[in-house]
């Protein structure tokens, strides 16, 4: 079926349910929402305090503390009320203090690396060799046993380095449109899948024995032999998915650019216990690699200083940001806009994901400062802990919403739930979490927003970010289609996540037609239909 058929199918599917009660559409609101969000829009300031100055926002961190403090003082300046953190216990708090690395032998070069989250610290300036004793398991960790102290040890292969000839900037095509207006294939028919959300490669752990057998550790190993600390280089693919269990594959940039995530427990009682952990550019690991291969020796030079943030009964590291413009006849109703606040520690998370806090912080005041008033409160959460596992808005909707066959209160009050956690690019439609009742009321909502190239209803249920913690308990959850240009080539979770890769028109876009769904959510009648 070519775009135009699908488009047509949808479009009669559409008419069918919306010949039942005709969605209103408030076109003179829209319009001053867009003279607002397009023309007026403080969205690229609001960015540039989540980023350059408050950034990375790793949650637990004193980054995510003081940006946490600036949007709330912010949304108050913006005249909203009830903006608060609303905290809850996350474990220990992880900043980095201190890095460098260099090669000093057999020649010298500093080191593009970047210690791991909540990774131990060195306790000062060390000096190693480097090793690559590649153990899976206790029979070949017994080769090794005695000579690893002081060593820095290699814990992955190398990976080859490709020309850039694939798709490095991701723009929906025609057949991308037509794949993300249908239902995906089942699992086993889909070729590839969508790439997890971690960080980069830890040491190897090798798989123990059967029939209770201990399970063989090889971190563990190492650090009992005296190991100085742990390097890797991330991925073993310099390809990933686009996203969205959708088809389409991106490469990676390499070049300098790597992704960074956890190598520590934030466990109270675990917190800085274990080995430092540092991951490099494939490039310069890669190097040390085939100098070892030849063996020749590898020394380096390197000083990690770390902080670890305890968690008190009276302050716990992990929080919320919530702030709400409060309707009028419907204002004990919640129309809710969000996206994660925290970020990866190896940048300022602009991409990931300060444009999507930025963006639906100015929801609230495009809606504002066009004059409107919602009947439905509009509340924006930015959640924190998203990438320890959805950690904030999972705790939101234990707390205020429980589930479809146990509801709080809270579920009957909120309409609905919008999400913003896919990078930069500008918004191309909204997925409607496999819920049709939606089809006709989206439909008629994305008719003033075509120009801006809005046009996508996605009939699928997508996760991997917020709005599934709230899609599961029965309140309506969504997450917008966007371009996804760099967003998995360049900057996820790596080092290169800032300001400048953001895109600002299309930013400006995303906040402009979040702000309508918002609006035109916060005026119907009756609530969104649930499934």
């Amino acid at each position: 079926m070519n775009r135009t058929s699908l488009a047509l199918v949808l479009l009669l599917s559409i008419a069918s349910l919306a010949a039942q009660a005709p969605e209103s559409v408030d076109a003179a609101a829209i319009q001053k929402i867009r003279e607002q969000g397009l023309n007026q829009s403080q969205v690229m300031e609001t960015l540039f305090y989540l980023t350059d100055v408050h950034g990375p926002r790793l949650t637990g961190s004193p980054g995510f503390e003081a940006a946490g403090d600036w949007a709330v003082e912010r949304l108050k300046s913006w005249g909203f009320t009830n903006a608060h953190k609303e905290r809850w216990d996350f474990g220990t708090g992880w900043s980095l203090d201190k890095f460098h690395a260099t090669m000093t032998a057999p020649q010298t070069m500093p080191i593009n690396a970047m210690p791991k989250a909540w990774s131990a610290g060195t306790n000062g300036p060390v000096s190693a060799e480097v090793v690559r004793p590649q153990i899976t398991n206790a029979a070949e960790a017994e080769q090794w046993k005695g000579k690893l102290r002081g060593k820095i040890v290699l814990t992955q292969d190398a990976r080859q380095v490709n020309m850039l000839e694939g798709r490095l900037v991701l723009r929906m095509t025609d057949k991308e449109i037509e794949e993300a207006m249908m239902m995906p294939p089942p699992p086993a028919a889909r070729a590839g899948g969508a790439g997890g959300r971690g960080g980069g490669a830890g040491g190897r752990g090798g798989r123990g024995g059967q029939g209770g057998e201990a399970r063989f550790n090889v971190n563990d190993f190492y650090q009992a032999e005296g190991v100085v600390a742990l390097f890797d280089r991330g991925s073993n693919s310099d390809t990933a998915a686009g996203g969205s269990d959708l088809s389409w594959r991106t490469q990676k940039t390499d070049g300098g650019t790597f992704s960074v995530g956890s190598g520590g427990s934030r466990v109270a009682d675990q917190a800085g216990t274990g080995l430092p952990q540092v991951t490099l550019a494939v490039e310069h690991y890669n190097r040390m690699v085939r100098l070892l291969d030849h063996d020749i020796p590898v020394k380096i030079k390197m000083n990690i200083e770390v902080s670890f943030r305890p968690e008190t009964a009276s302050q716990p590291n992990g929080f919320n940001v919530i702030a709400d413009f409060p309707g009028t006849d419907l204002a004990d109703e919640i129309v809710l806009v969000g996206g994660h606040f925290d970020s990866w520690h190896a940048a300022t998370g602009a991409t990931d994901n300060a444009t999507g806090s930025s963006a639906m912080m100015e929801v609230l005041r495009i809606i504002k400062d066009a004059g409107l008033r919602p009947r439905r409160t509009i509340r924006v959460a930015l959640w924190g802990g998203e990438e320890q596992g959805l950690i904030g808005s999972r705790l939101y909707a234990e707390q205020y919403l429980g589930t479809a066959d146990a509801p709080k209160p809270g579920h009957a009050k909120h309409s609905a739930y919008y999400n913003i956690d896919n990078g930069t690019g500008k918004v191309r439609g909204i997925w409607m979490q496999s819920n049709p009742k939606v089809a006709p009321i989206f439909g008629a909502w994305i008719v003033p927003l075509k120009d801006l190239g809005v046009e996508i209803l996605g009939p699928r249920n997508v996760s991997s970010t917020d709005h599934s913690s709230i899609d599961r308990t029965g309140v309506p959850g969504f997450q917008f289609v966007q371009e996804r240009l760099e967003y998995n080539s360049r900057t996820h979770h790596t080092n290169m996540d800032f300001y400048d890769r953001v895109q600002a028109d299309d930013l400006k876009q995303t906040a402009t037609v979040a702000a309508v769904f918002a609006y035109q959510t916060a005026m119907r009648d009756a609530k969104l239909p649930r499934k």
